[in-house]
């Protein structure tokens, strides 16, 4: 077959399975996840080997050490993976949960109940544990899933798929439940994007070009967030001491992640007593921080900040630093600036707290507490597939409930419409 006849047979025995997935039991879903979790643990010297190949070819074109950490199904990596997969089967299936029910006038019983969304489409980059966790989630919550990682990771992938399939044969669960697109090539990705009457939802995860990419050329909905443009403001009420470790951390612990803190707002108020003592620290751990004008008259070291500063993921230990007159100013600026991903308020005033609760349109807003939380694990859902930062059908971490809808379900009694 040429690669449109594969990607869609691909998506038609996606299709097939989807129903089948369905009406899987809980029993039978956390069985097939905990097999993979033995067979990774059994095979991982092999799924090692076929990394070494990706790893080896990716070092030999010259990629970046952070790219080949990121590529590298390390030790750790395994052990991450098998924890990952136990945490995920020990999670409530939200497949079949009745959300509500009431009695209309007529007799009638109506309820909503959770459904898989069917046949998800996830178009991923360089690390190879997301093929894992993502099939781990699209299984859990009865969805099949078509998997297109990036051509770095080819080997590893498909030897990931191979534990899989295993687990899911093993089980009489069908293999196309969980599928790699065998393919290096972007007309694959294209023809995957095509594929419209057959799968549902397309999940992109990686780089803003990748999420761009799969965006303009979808036929399918999609679930995105483009980059992570992430705010604190130091409010005048600040408890100062709380918001210098708050600050610290969400621009230092891992700053190459979307939910890093990328733009530190501070009332003019404090910024005279705070920027001296937060610049000091952040120096020490080689921070360049780019200020505005007024940030640059308390700290003339500062490097001057451009325009296109404050709308940029740096993805690295670089922090745009601007002081605002007030929440207002704050509030505006993140406005206009925000990707909808993270944003947090330092204070102690309650209403102001409630004010930037209400106000900042982002996927997860924060009072008192770093912009790195945001993530499934850490707010509670166990695991996430990704971040998504549009509005329909989920907003932010899209954990197992994020991966289902709700359908109607009516009970009645031989009520007809008049």
């Amino acid at each position: 077959m040429n690669i449109p006849e594969m990607v869609h047979h691909m998506a038609g025995e996606s299709k097939d399975a989807a129903r089948r997935l369905g009406a899987l039991s809980r029993e039978v879903k956390d069985r097939v996840i905990l097999r993979v979790a033995d067979l990774l643990a059994e095979r991982q010297a092999q799924i090692q080997a076929a990394n070494r190949q990706d790893v080896d070819a990716a070092r030999a074109q010259g990629m970046a050490a952070a790219f080949l950490d990121r590529l590298t199904l390390s030790d750790q990596v395994f052990t991450s993976m098998i924890k990952g997969l136990k945490e995920v089967a020990a999670l409530p299936d939200p497949v079949g949960a009745v959300t509500g029910m009431w009695v209309r006038p007529n007799g009638l019983k109506v309820g909503r109940q959770r459904i898989p969304l069917g046949v998800i489409g996830f178009i991923y980059e360089s690390r190879p544990n997301v093929t894992v966790d993502a099939a781990a989630l699209c299984l859990k919550s009865g969805n099949s899933v078509i998997l297109k990682g990036g051509k770095e990771a080819l080997h590893s992938n498909l030897a990931l798929a191979r534990v899989m399939q295993d687990a899911l044969s093993e089980a009489g669960v069908p293999q196309a439940a969980i599928q790699v697109i065998p393919s290096v090539a972007r007309e694959a990705t294209l023809e995957l994007l095509k594929q419209d009457e057959l799968v549902d939802l397309i999940i992109p995860r990686g780089g803003e070009g990748l999420i761009r990419f799969v965006a303009e050329h979808s036929r399918i909905p999609v679930l995105k967030h483009y980059k992570g443009v992430c705010h604190i403001f130091v409010d005048e009420s600040a408890d100062l001491d709380m918001a210098e470790e708050v600050c610290f951390n969400a621009k230092v612990q891992r700053p190459g992640v979307c939910n890093a803190m990328e733009t530190l707002l501070v009332h003019a108020a404090v910024a005279p007593s705070f920027l001296p003592r937060m610049f000091a620290r952040y120096r020490k751990a080689n921070v360049e921080l780019r200020g505005c004008p007024r940030t640059r008259e308390i700290d003339a070291q500062a490097v001057p900040a451009q325009a296109e500063d404050w709308g940029a993921e740096f993805l690295d230990l670089i922090l745009a630093v601007k002081v605002v007159d007030d929440l207002d100013g704050a509030l505006d600026h993140i406005a206009r600036y925000s990707s909808n991903h993270t944003e947090a308020i330092l204070t102690r005033d309650y209403g102001r707290a409630q004010r930037f609760l209400t106000e900042v349109d982002s996927s997860v807003v924060l009072v008192n507490a770093s912009t790195r939380f945001n993530d499934g694990g850490e707010l509670g859902l166990g695991a996430e597939i990704g971040i998504n930062t549009s509005k329909l059908h989920a907003f932010g971490p899209m954990g197992l409930e994020e991966l289902t809808t709700t359908k109607f379900i009516v009970y009645g009694d031989g009520q007809i419409r008049t």
